[in-house]
């Protein structure tokens, strides 16, 4: 009984750094998150969303932002939880009591009174074990902070520019030559928030500072941005290299983001109709462009729309945050529909 207990704690222990490894250390793949991690982000998120549903809008905000350090300390705590159970078990099996207390203390302290080989080297191995696991933290949470602070300062910088939420028409008003400098910009965060995000994939669930931003929100009026050029520029206009690089990059980000977060979840639909499209592409009538038709231009922004935007409402979906608007008078009025939040 006592070897089978042993074997117990010893496939819990490797099952639990590996998890932590994984998390912290490895540079992953899409769609490789750790079992449990994921498991704690979908049995704890659910509910923690539907609560935040039913609060008034900056109350709602603020409680979702809470998620992403707690889920982070949640998990933490679970594999904490899960090595000391394990080093209990291979301490019993090695003749000793199991002690749930004695390991704790053993795990937190780094310090231990065991007699014995076997339990000396055991309690020697859960108090390395520990020190290992607290400095690879220490490392890795300047990293995530560093992350988060370069991604918000990218948001704000966008905000200046094309308004608060971004949207398409508020970056399309500023003129080509700035348009092009945005999308240049834009294609390096784009990069760059991707590699993050799956590296890190709590930082997702990291709210922005100021209501009705979020990264999310940020990528998808970019991408926005890039299709209504590539849809109302004729095939190889010269300039148009800029939107076709970060709408790639973003449609890129978007897919890969929804498959490692969104699980499948949907939402409906945003709208654009024919005189959405009329008015974005007449956004671009001062910048030189050779333009094709509206009609024709409408069905190339359907098709490049069709590439991107279900992953982007998926990513909304899962994550409970807003699509930007496609035009200023629909920017302007989320921000009336926002206004009685700010003054409750």
């Amino acid at each position: 009984m006592r070897v089978v207990v042993g074997l117990v704690g010893a496939v819990l222990i490797v099952l639990m750094l590996a998890e932590f490894f994984v998390a912290f250390l490895l540079p992953r793949r899409v769609k490789r998150d750790p079992r449990i991690a994921r498991g704690i982000y979908q049995a704890v998120w659910k509910p923690w969303r539907a609560v935040a549903h039913r609060l008034r809008p900056i109350a709602a905000d603020a409680l979702l932002g809470y998620f992403g350090p707690l889920a982070l300390i949640l998990e933490l705590a679970v594999w904490v939880f899960g090595l000391i159970v394990g080093f209990a078990c291979l301490q019993w099996a090695g003749g000793g009591g199991f002690s749930l207390e004695v390991s704790a203390g053993t795990f937190l302290s780094a310090s231990f009174e065991h007699v014995g080989a076997w339990h000396r080297g055991v309690g020697l191995l859960e108090a390395a074990t520990a020190v290992g696991l607290l400095f690879t933290v220490i490392g890795y949470l300047p990293s995530v902070y560093s992350a988060y602070s370069l991604r918000e300062i990218a948001i704000s910088r966008l905000s200046t520019r094309a308004g608060a939420p971004a949207s398409a028409a508020g970056l399309l008003v500023n003129g080509w030559d700035e348009l092009e400098d945005t999308l240049r910009e834009a294609e390096r965060w784009a990069t760059e928030m991707m590699e993050t995000h799956l590296a890190y994939p709590l930082l997702a669930y990291y709210r922005s500072q100021h209501l009705g931003q979020s990264w999310l929100s940020a990528l998808t009026a970019i991408v926005d941005t890039s299709a209504v050029v590539l849809a109302a520029a004729e095939d190889g206009a010269a300039g148009t290299r800029s939107a076709e690089l970060t709408y790639k990059v973003g449609r890129h980000a978007l897919a890969d983001l929804a498959h490692q977060l969104a699980d499948g979840a949907a939402g409906p639909d945003r709208k654009l109709d024919a005189q959405d499209t009329a008015e974005l592409r007449g956004l671009l009538e001062s910048s030189g462009l050779p333009l094709v038709p509206v009609g024709e231009c409408r069905e190339r922004l359907d098709r490049l729309r069709s590439e991107y935007e279900p992953n982007a409402v998926k990513l909304a979906s899962q994550l409970a945050l807003r699509l930007p608007p496609w035009r200023p008078d629909e920017q302007a009025l989320e921000r009336r529909k926002l206004a009685p939040a700010y003054r409750r």
